[in-house]
């Protein structure tokens, strides 16, 4: 299941015709195991990976570090999963160090992610403090390359 998983991350379109060919098995089989996996919740659903810069060249993204306040009996989930919840929000995230919650937005505009962290994300309760990160270029999403690296003349990368 780790090389069918691997396969699938790396490209969720191969057809399972070439997943059968890739890992030595029969289709019927790869599509016993992909149900599987969807059924128990290890894949969560399917994506594009996309460069924004090229799609939507006016918007932005922020990483914005939360310092909260858990609730007794839920911790984090509450705000977390309160927080998932808005159009905005790409990823959420438990985190170590000092802040609790990650949550990476993209909006139209950097006034958009200002109203954003002042109006909804800061007035939850629970929350007590934010620091707002302005992603200036991606290089890299999900294991793969957005930026085209051109290997120097001494072939070093």
């Amino acid at each position: 299941m780790t090389q069918l998983l691997s396969l699938l991350k790396t490209n969720a379109r191969l057809s399972n015709k070439e997943l059968a060919t890739l890992l030595g098995r029969t289709e019927e089989d790869v599509a016993h195991d992909i149900s599987e996996l969807e059924r128990t919740g290890v894949i969560k659903g399917y994506s594009t990976i996309m460069d924004d810069d090229i799609v939507n060249k006016d918007s932005v993204s922020a990483y914005i570090e939360l310092s909260v306040t858990p609730k007794a009996q839920v911790g984090y989930d509450e705000i977390a999963g309160y927080i998932s919840q808005y159009e905005e929000v790409e990823s959420v995230s438990l985190m170590s160090g000092g802040y609790d919650l990650a949550v990476t937005v993209r909006c139209k505009n950097i006034r958009d992610v200002s109203n954003f962290v002042a109006q909804r994300l800061a007035t939850i309760d629970g929350v007590v403090s934010t620091s707002t990160h302005f992603f200036l270029q991606k290089y890299k999403e999900n294991g793969i390359l957005l930026a085209d690296f051109e290997r120097d003349e001494r072939g070093q990368d």
